[in-house]
């Protein structure tokens, strides 16, 4: 990502080169896209040896039916048309409009892979596409219509978007400072002018707005450090704390604060592309969306993931464990690297070094007990799987989304088309279906230290940490809370790619699903924001009541942006408070 002293950060696509944290950028509109000249030359070059290949011989969705019609002859005068009535006829998605952010991630996704230069669309979709990312607007896309073998309903929405027969969504609704207009709904634009779209945009995924930092190239996915939008959950105050920290307190965005977008000008709308031979298959031969809900996810997985260190740490030091289970030499004996990692965050953030000693040198207390439960002892190995499988997740989603997919896919140099299942996205899924799973793992670790802060053995405090009469019931509700939360998300874990279906007269016998496990992810990490909250809320308090709470940064941040007292009282406020924290902790 190139920064300029002036104007917006630009992402420069080459379609090999985009990472995870510039295509949410890229989606946020915290970046603008610059298509790279080499890039567009190959995307030429393709297009150009597309219709010479063509030309000398039928290419599947050029001179052919799709799918169970692969073999029907077009006619060559029919080819334009042909092409028309496939786009018109795949557009059938239903369900609920997805938010705009999985939209452009789909665009961003969708443009990089055409300048990869094996699709043989012709150049001027690149343009629109970029067009739409930089202008901000996108078509209205449905969640139902793939199965992990090409996002064909989404695809032929957007084709039919870029030629003008659907109209562009746009914001034009009021924004806060760092919001996203196109974030929450808006209209829809033709270069007539608005088409209401009703109730707008459906609700965005997870911590949509949450703001991460990112690790492919030291690139972000938003984080507050980077001056990049926060948006998010809704924070619109903070408090400076010292140290060059501002912590988000969840004071509403006032009136004054709030500017209004205007409807974009007719000029404002990328141009409509007139449709050539070939074009349609070509555009629509993707799983651009299921790669752009995964990123999303992606981003938001890796935030969480981080913050849980900063929680863990805390929830450590509350109950006085032991800090042997996080030992470097515990963890050289099993080289996981996700592991090592783990427990290596955790003893950064208490300020200690690779022997789990104190800054003095001197061993750390042995704590209460010669050994903690799980939910502390096995932290390093259950989370670290987590971290592992987000590292995975985010490298299929790099390679996915800077190599051609489509079928055919026109050769480097050329001189040959291949008819393949390049578009088959088991890689994906099963990652994503892993991503899932391991984050169960860890969310029922959290659980689990919940429960041991609300037990006096455990922390030497009062049950549930409650104040006043000895029936008084403290943070008691959390562990409700959290469990419901932990349900929802372990209905997220049943694999997507255990899916099977038969399609188009059983041409079509299997599928990957991969857009289902992405859907299934967003909901999973938006239920993990629940189930963490819960905890660092708790954790917080049963320090604020220790003699001597531990100096460290992540105690500092999380009290001064927590509500205060231990009186009986709601505490949905505190945890909303947490939820809001979360991407600090992750940027510590």
């Amino acid at each position: 990502m190139e920064r300029t002293p002036d104007g917006p950060r630009r992402v420069v696509l080459t379609g090999t080169t985009l990472t995870v944290g510039e295509l949410i950028a890229l989606a946020d509109g915290a970046a603008v896209p610059v298509v790279a000249p080499e890039a567009r030359e190959r995307a030429v070059r393709s297009w150009r040896a597309a219709e010479r290949l063509a030309a000398g011989g039928r290419l599947y969705g050029r001179g052919t039916g799709v799918g169970a019609h692969r073999s029907v002859p077009v006619d060559p005068d029919d080819e334009s048309a042909h092409g028309l009535r496939l786009l018109r006829s795949h557009a059938g998605g239903a369900g609920a409009l997805l938010p705009a952010r999985q939209v452009r991630a789909m665009l961003a996704v969708r443009v990089n892979q055409f300048l990869a230069g094996g699709s043989g669309i012709q150049p001027a979709f690149v343009d629109a596409l970029a067009d739409a990312l930089r202008l901000g607007v996108h078509p209205a896309v449905h969640e139902y219509g793939a199965v992990g073998t090409g996002d064909l309903t989404a695809l032929a929405q957007t084709g039919l978007t870029l030629i003008g027969e659907r109209p562009w969504a746009g914001g034009e609704e009021p924004r806060a400072n760092g919001d996203r207009p196109w974030a929450r709904g808006g209209r829809l634009w033709a270069r007539g002018g608005p088409r209401a779209t009703g109730n707008g945009s459906a609700p965005g995924a997870a911590g949509a707005g949450a703001t991460t930092r990112g690790r492919s190239e030291g690139e972000s996915c938003g984080s507050p450090a980077d001056g990049w939008p926060t948006g998010g959950r809704g924070a619109g105050g903070g408090e400076d704390i010292g140290a060059g920290l501002t912590v988000l307190t969840g004071a509403s965005v006032s009136s004054e604060e709030v500017a209004p977008v205007s409807p974009p000008p007719r000029s404002a709308l990328p141009a409509p592309v007139t449709l050539l031979p070939g074009d349609a298959l070509a555009l629509l031969s993707s799983n651009a969306l299921a790669l752009a809900q995964a990123a999303v996810a992606q981003c938001e997985l890796d935030m969480l993931l981080r913050a849980t260190h900063a929680v863990a740490a805390l929830s450590l030091a509350a109950v006085s464990g032991s800090a042997e289970a996080y030992a470097a030499p515990v963890h050289a004996l099993r080289p996981y690297p996700g592991a090592a990692r783990a427990a290596g965050e955790v003893r950064r953030l208490l300020g200690l070094d690779d022997r789990a000693s104190g800054a003095s040198g001197a061993p750390a207390a042995p704590g209460r007990r010669i050994q903690d439960p799980f939910g502390f002892r096995a932290f390093p190995q259950a989370h670290g799987c987590a971290l592992d499988a987000a590292d995975r997740l985010r490298e299929v989603v790099e390679v996915e989304a800077n190599c051609p997919s489509e079928n055919p896919v026109i050769a480097p140099d050329g001189t040959a088309a291949y008819h393949h299942g390049g578009f088959f996205a088991a890689p994906l899924g099963l990652a994503l279906d892993a991503a899932n799973l391991a984050l169960l793992q860890t969310a029922q670790l959290s659980a689990a230290r919940l429960a041991a802060l609300g037990d006096p053995a455990l922390t030497g405090l009062p049950a549930f940490l409650a104040a006043g009469p000895a029936s008084s019931s403290g943070t008691m509700i959390l562990e409700y809370t959290s469990n419901s939360a932990l349900a929802e998300l372990r209905s997220c874990t049943a694999p997507a790619s255990a899916g099977h279906a038969v399609l188009s007269r059983g041409l079509e016998e299997a599928a990957s699903f991969a857009g289902q496990a992405a859907r299934q992810t967003l909901r999973a990490t938006q239920a993990y924001v629940t189930v963490l909250a819960c905890e660092l809320v708790t954790a917080v308090r049963a320090l604020r009541l220790h003699p001597a709470p531990p100096p460290v940064a992540a105690f500092a941040v999380a009290a001064a942006a927590l509500p205060r007292g231990t009186d009986d009282r709601p505490l949905t406020g505190d945890v909303t408070a947490a939820a809001e924290l979360l991407p600090v902790l992750a940027g510590l």
